[in-house]
């Protein structure tokens, strides 16, 4: 297998960070804003220009294409990644630059004084001495998640079609959006897809094949209040705003919030709070690798927002929670085979797998709950969601090396 994927895997990934495709939580459109269609519409006729097979954008904003196969009888195969950027922090106008062949120390950004990537507090970067290293310039977040895992399959999909003699079948490519905001797997998909399994690539370090993640539910607590000039409110207002705040106050905040949580443990966190004194609105992402410690963040958040309630008769106060999704584990653990054809794969690399349950979730946590067993390969990216987002270039190529072997793997049985 031919290593020389950097300088396409550097280009595309410049490219495509500079194209702004946030999500919004708040749309209700699909997919949730205009702007992720300039990638989606970018990659149907990149797709198309390598080319590809039946590639399509469906209704509901996701780019199908296949690369067929070159052996008959081998399993049909999955790679997909999202095209969205996270709505956590500013997303347009990124600039892209790269440090080339990095001495492993700290890294400042041209635009924000003060900011700092040291290896002090992210290991990670350390370990990555002599690689290329890319970063956004200090005012947004890179968008290496997941655009990294965009660049990686467009990659090994130009490489399998310009080379018919790697043996592998029949592979679809998939790529989604909204994957940020919890929307990414449409119902349709996987009938749409087609397919025995699938990879995400949209994971971390070098050597990460992840095939247990966070489940998770998403929660919404209103509160309406008694709106009255203040000047004359005595014994008749009631505001919102301070009920919000005792919610917030009698929830845990030395224990099971993300600051607080590591490893296998969950957490309840709020992550939006807006409102008037007449109407508040509170926004909580609870998340447990267990269905039973879940279901106990979910009941913890209904008592207080009861016992607040209580306090208030006059009040209007209501908790609405809704799955998001769920540990791939319980699915593939029943079937380790696209597991450990990864791993053999990374290993043949020489790349030692670490299998980590993942303190988030990808689009194939859904996926995998709707059938499509799709456990989550590594891109390289670190410090997501935010201005010190990095990767290396040679770690994206690395994930490009697994992926070509991984299928090639699957097509020798």
């Amino acid at each position: 297998m031919g290593n020389g994927f950097d300088s396409e895997l550097e280009d595309r990934l410049c490219r495509y960070v500079a194209i702004d495709s946030q999500s919004d939580e708040g749309s209700l459109t699909q997919p949730s804003t205009a702007v992720q269609f300039d990638m989606l519409h970018l990659l149907v006729g990149e797709l198309r220009e390598i080319g590809a097979r039946d590639v399509r954008l469906t209704d509901y904003g996701v780019v199908l294409a296949t690369i067929p196969a070159t052996v008959a009888d081998a399993p049909v195969i999955g790679l997909a990644a999202h095209v969205d950027t996270a709505p956590a922090f500013a997303a347009s106008g990124v600039r892209p630059r790269i440090l080339r062949a990095h001495d492993g120390g700290a890294i400042t950004f041209p635009d924000a004084p003060g900011l700092v990537l040291s290896p002090e507090d992210h290991p990670y970067l350390a370990s990555r001495r002599g690689d290329d290293i890319i970063t956004a310039s200090g005012l947004t977040l890179l968008g290496a998640d997941d655009k990294a895992g965009v660049a990686i399959i467009m990659t090994a999909a130009r490489h399998l079609l310009a080379h018919p003699g790697i043996p592998h079948g029949e592979i679809r490519i998939v790529f989604t959006p909204d994957e940020e905001i919890g929307r990414g797997v449409d119902p349709r998909l996987p009938a749409d897809m087609a397919v025995d399994w699938a990879y995400t690539l949209d994971g971390g370090a070098r050597g990460e094949i992840v095939y247990e993640s966070f489940s998770a539910d998403a929660a919404v607590v209103r509160i309406s209040g008694v709106s009255i000039h203040p000047g004359t409110a005595k014994g008749k207002l009631v505001n919102a705003l301070h009920l919000a705040a005792r919610i917030v106050e009698m929830l845990p905040q030395a224990t099971q919030t993300p600051e607080t949580t590591e490893g296998r443990e969950g957490f309840l966190h709020i992550y939006a709070m807006e409102g008037t004194a007449a109407e508040a609105e509170l926004r909580f992402i609870l998340r447990d690798f267990e269905l039973e410690g879940l279901e106990a963040k979910g009941a913890l958040l209904r008592q207080v927002v009861e016992a607040v309630a209580a306090t208030e008769p006059r009040a209007g106060v209501s908790v609405e929670i809704r799955p998001q999704y769920r540990n791939m584990r319980y699915w593939l653990e029943k079937d380790m085979r696209p597991v450990e054809i990864a791993r053999a794969a990374a290993r043949a690399e020489g790349i030692e797998p670490v299998s980590i349950p993942i303190r988030g979730g990808t689009d194939g946590s859904r996926l995998t709950e709707l059938g499509v067993p799709t456990p989550n390969l590594f891109t390289g990216m670190q410090n997501l969601h935010g201005p010190l987002e990095w990767i290396s270039v040679q770690d994206m190529a690395a994930a490009t090396r697994v992926v070509l072997r991984i299928v090639e793997n699957a097509a020798s049985g």
